[in-house]
Formats: C-alpha cells, sequence, structure tokens
C-alpha cells in the first residue's frame, strides 16, 4: 500500500537537497531526496455509527478531524 493519508491525499513528493549557489559550484552531490508525509495508523470511534475505523491519516488530517469531526471528515473523504 502506498504511503499516502487516506482524507488529504498527501503522499511522497521528490525534491531537492541544496540551493542553487551550492548547485553551481564543485561541491555538488547529485541526487534528489525524498520527502514523506507524517503518517499514523488511527483506529478512530464514529458515535454516529457506533464502530471504530482504521485510517492511515497524517497529522494534519487528524486537526482537520478533531475541528469537523470523524463522521463529517470520513463521509467526505469516502471512507465510510
Amino acid at each position: 500500500m502506498a504511503k499516502q493519508c487516506d482524507i488529504t491525499g498527501k503522499k511522497t513528493q521528490m525534491g531537492g537537497r541544496y540551493s542553487n549557489r551550492t548547485r553551481a559550484t564543485q561541491f555538488n552531490p547529485c541526487g534528489k531526496t525524498t520527502r514523506q508525509p507524517n503518517l499514523q495508523k488511527k483506529k478512530i470511534f464514529v458515535p454516529e455509527l457506533n464502530k471504530s475505523v482504521t485510517v492511515k491519516v497524517s497529522a494534519s488530517a487528524l486537526r482537520t478531524i478533531a475541528k469537523n469531526g470523524a463522521f463529517e471528515t470520513l463521509k467526505k473523504a469516502k471512507l465510510i
């Protein structure tokens, strides 16, 4: 399974490691680096359904769940 948030859709990104000035000199270690999202596996209880749902979410998605509620957020993401 891919490293992707179930709610926000955040996934691994490719990026550079050095500034443009460093890239222009002899000290240019080439190559890209991968930036991973802050994913956590959480078991969230949904009172409206009276059951728990296990999802892989990012830290920002946890804040979204806390703000909008579990049922509303999971329904919008089409997980329930």
